[in-house]
């Protein structure tokens, strides 16, 4: 009497087990290769850490492509300013001096490529308890319309958190405005915000330090 082939046993032409071997086989390797990559992740970026060797980032923004060349000036509790003729005064540095549109442009392989973002931005890489003063100055002014200027300060250390966010409007040349003085206690807390003028630019020029 004829019987029927058991499939889950390969039946009689012995085609099925190969077959599923096979398929093991491949579920197997796209599972090691599965492994692997996770493997390959960095720590750091599942976290989404930034490492930064800051306590403090103070960083000035204007409109992206506007001419105007606008100044950030910081001074910290022991006189020291930093400037775009000072870029590094005790433990302050600016990044960058932003001159608006000025440089802003390449020229790779034939093609022109232009960068608009306008900001300046000064590193606190230490410090010293007392009170720390943000300037902007409107160094050069190609319009006649008022620019708003956008000055961030922000912890980084021991987490990041923002201390100040604020926008001013400087409308012609050498118009300079005082954002925001707050102080640091020796662990880097903050208080006592406030924006009461004080020129730094004519303290530059006049080689003060207090």
């Amino acid at each position: 009497m004829f019987q029927e082939p058991n499939l889950f046993e390969g039946g009689d032409d012995g085609t099925f087990v190969p077959f599923t071997d096979m398929l093991l086989n491949v579920l197997m390797g796209f599972s090691i290769m599965v492994f692997i990559s996770f493997s390959l992740i960095r720590p750091e970026a599942l976290t989404g850490n930034v490492n930064v060797q800051a306590d403090y980032l103070i960083t000035l923004t204007w409109p992206d492509g506007n001419p105007d060349d606008m100044d950030l000036y910081v001074e910290d509790p022991a006189g020291n300013i930093a400037w775009y003729r000072g870029l590094e005064a005790g433990f302050l540095s600016l990044e960058r001096d932003d001159r608006g549109l000025f440089h802003d442009t390449l020229v790779i392989n034939g093609k022109k490529v232009e960068n608009q973002l306008n900001q300046e931005t000064v590193t606190l890489r230490g410090i010293i308890p007392g009170e720390y003063v943000v300037n902007v100055n409107h160094y050069v002014a190609n319009g006649v319309e008022p620019v708003p200027v956008t000055v961030t300060v922000q912890r980084v250390n021991p987490r990041l958190e923002v201390v100040y966010h604020g926008t001013v409007n400087v409308d012609h040349r050498g118009d300079e405005k005082t954002v925001v003085r707050f102080t640091l206690d020796a662990e880097g807390n903050y208080s006592n915000l406030n924006d009461r003028f004080v020129s730094l630019t004519q303290r530059v020029r006049a080689g003060s330090k207090g």
